[in-house]
């Protein structure tokens, strides 16, 4: 089991306390890592100054003020003298005479993972031993003999205690080795602070968790390190751990669009009170991104079954509703007034169409079509249509930042994806209110669009149940419930996330957040065509070359691989099923292992579930037969952004 720093540094400490030499080791920081309670008497060390972590200078400056050194006119220089002599930290053996008379022997070893320890010796009487034999030459010598004994058996106790003392160095050694290694491997910040938040060990992966945060957060205080966003989620679980109550949370970092896993266990002393804790932190984005989504795809499989039944009756009465309609409006002379409702009424019928389809493919997942789209020309149009299905009564206010811009999106699937957000939002209001809507691109990989209303906001279980298909609050009237379901796809679809919140002021508030992709301009080049199809072939090239491009044809895909090599290629579209042994899967592999690396388009009329568009599809673009001029444009814009 791997041991944490406070508990191998205990164990270290008891060892050390069985040496009769005063001991100290500091790291590559100048922080104490364990000291014995020899150097503590010794040099008449304060608690403070024994802690794991405590200063090596502040500890030097105690010792020069007490008088340790003598008589030091400049304490500031001294230190500062003291603590240079440590950064450039080289072996050293040396004796010097204590303030107290005492004699200290020094001696200083470096660590292999840096840092040293340092051993203190008092050597008095051995100093003592050598006075006398020099002052005393002749007529001593069964005298000589005791004291050459005495000596003799004070350097056997001294070399098993500097052997004892290497043996602790070297499992102290290899103890934080370990630790070391295995901290750094592990894909989590693993963390110790004291009870008042500043850190006392780290292993230093804080910013895998925390974008942009310091990689070194030892003496820092909680705040500082983690920021103002995790600190406000963290440091009510960390008040609870000084209480001794351990904790495991998750939190959302919005900022940085991660979700964090957080455990945190009390340290306690030997006597049982709590001196600190541990934190272990993970970036479980991943692993709650797949698990909201697998629920979601439970809930709307369960939705699809429970839809199947209710879709054929529906689609009856809407036939029935469009006939009477059309009889409606084939009558003349009908009044202006009449004639409105009439369409208008025509018009939510075939809405009820495109719902009964929505409701047919509430199982399916939504391809996302990007294309370069004018993002303030998307918007404006986007807000048109909003205006006019809220009302009169509901002022919509559009904010953007996202100027002069053209970025790849599925313009459609946005639309879709605003106008939900902001019919749910009407439906929060009760009369007359507003809606906010923002774009921002405040990040550079991000795009932001926000709706907020001044409604009643989300009741906690509206905020839970959000994302399930056919939950719905409209009470009284007409919803799917499919809305924010709608709106989870385009986030999941886009590599992006939704976030809900209540507003401070009131309303609810949710932000899509997804990918920021600028479109550049897509010059006309040379195109190599595929196809075994004459007629298909004519019609694909005359779309290419409407849009500019040269176009080169082959039948087959082993006469493509020699026209695939063609300098200033930039295209390839390929038919899958051609006359020949290989497929325009196979063409477009074996391109890509002679080293084109132009985008290859390959086109089917196979179904979706076939083998072997399966496979294709895998490894390259493929669009369905039959395909629209602007469709196969739309396409090759968005294969070569």
């Amino acid at each position: 089991m791997t041991r944490s720093a406070h508990e191998i540094a205990e164990m270290t400490r008891s060892g050390l306390n069985l040496i009769k030499q005063a001991i100290s080791i500091y790291d590559q920081d100048l922080k104490l890592t364990v000291a014995n309670r020899r150097f503590k008497t010794m040099f008449t060390v304060p608690d403070e100054f024994m802690q794991v972590g405590a200063s090596f200078a502040d500890t030097v400056r105690h010792l020069a003020t007490s008088g340790e050194y003598g008589d030091v006119i400049d304490i500031d220089a001294f230190v500062a003298e003291r603590v240079e002599q440590a950064k450039a930290f080289e072996p050293h053996y040396f004796e010097r005479e204590r303030a107290n008379g005492t004699t200290v022997s020094v001696e200083g070893s470096p660590l292999r993972q840096g840092g040293w320890v340092t051993v203190y010796t008092d050597i008095s009487d051995i100093r003592r031993q050598e006075e006398l034999l020099r002052n005393q030459s002749e007529g001593l010598s069964e005298k000589l003999l005791r004291r050459s004994e005495q000596l003799s058996q004070t350097n056997r106790e001294l070399n098993s205690s500097i052997i004892a003392l290497e043996e602790a160095k070297q499992e102290l050694t290899e103890s934080e080795a370990r630790l070391k290694s295995t901290n750094a491997m592990t894909p989590a910040h693993i963390a110790r602070v004291g009870v008042d938040g500043v850190y006392t060990y780290t292993n230093q992966r804080l910013h895998t968790i925390i974008p942009e945060r310091p990689r070194n957060i030892l003496g820092m205080g909680m705040k500082e390190a983690l920021g103002s966003e995790a600190f406000s989620h963290i440091n009510p679980h960390f008040l609870n751990a000084l209480k001794g109550q351990a904790s495991a949370f998750e939190f959302a970092l919005r900022e940085a669009g991660k979700q964090v896993r957080v455990a945190f266990t009390p340290d306690h002393d030997a006597t049982g009170a709590v001196i600190g804790a541990y934190l272990l932190s993970m970036d479980v984005t991943e692993e709650s991104n797949a698990r909201q989504a697998l629920m979601h795809a439970r809930r709307r499989e369960l939705a699809a079954q429970l839809t199947s039944g209710l879709a054929h009756d529906f689609a009856n009465l809407l036939t029935i509703i469009l006939g009477q309609q059309n009889k409606l409006e084939a009558l003349v002379n009908l009044p202006d007034d009449v004639q409105e409702i009439v369409a208008t009424t025509k018009e939510a019928a075939l809405r009820g169409g495109e719902l009964l389809n929505g409701l047919g493919q509430v199982n399916a997942t939504r391809n996302l079509m990007l294309r370069p789209v004018e993002f303030e020309g998307l918007m404006d149009r986007t807000m048109r249509l909003i205006r006019a299905a809220v009302g009169a009564d509901i002022d919509v206010v559009f904010t953007s930042n996202v100027r002069d811009v053209r970025l790849m999106m599925d313009d459609g699937f946005t639309q879709d994806a605003l106008l939900n957000l902001a019919l749910n939002a009407k439906e929060a209001i009760a009369g007359a209110g507003r809606i906010w809507i923002t774009a921002a691109h405040d990040h550079a990989d991000w795009l932001e669009l926000t709706v907020r209303d001044n409604g009643t906001g989300f009741s906690e279980a509206a905020m839970k149940n959000a994302f399930t298909p056919f939950y719905t609050t409209k009470k009284g009237s007409i919803g799917r419930g499919l809305g924010l379901s709608t709106v989870f796809d385009y986030a999941k679809v886009n590599g992006g996330r939704v976030i809900l919140d209540n507003h401070s002021d009131g309303g609810a508030m949710i932000t899509l957040r997804i990918p920021y992709k600028q479109a550049t301009e897509v010059k006309p080049g040379l195109v190599l065509l595929v196809e075994d199809n004459l007629d298909i072939r004519e019609t694909v090239r005359g779309y290419l070359q409407k849009m500019g491009h040269a176009v080169i044809e082959a039948d087959s895909a082993e006469e493509a691989i020699g026209l695939g090599h063609l300098p200033d290629l930039s295209l390839v579209v390929s038919d899958l099923m051609l006359g020949g042994a290989l497929t325009g899967h196979d063409l477009a592999t074996r391109l890509r292992s002679d080293g084109i690396e132009v985008p290859f388009l390959i086109v089917t009329g196979l179904p979706v579930d076939n083998p072997v568009r399966i496979a294709a599809a895998r490894d390259f673009s493929v669009i369905s037969k039959p395909f629209t001029f602007e469709k196969l444009a739309e396409t090759i814009q968005g294969e070569q952004q």
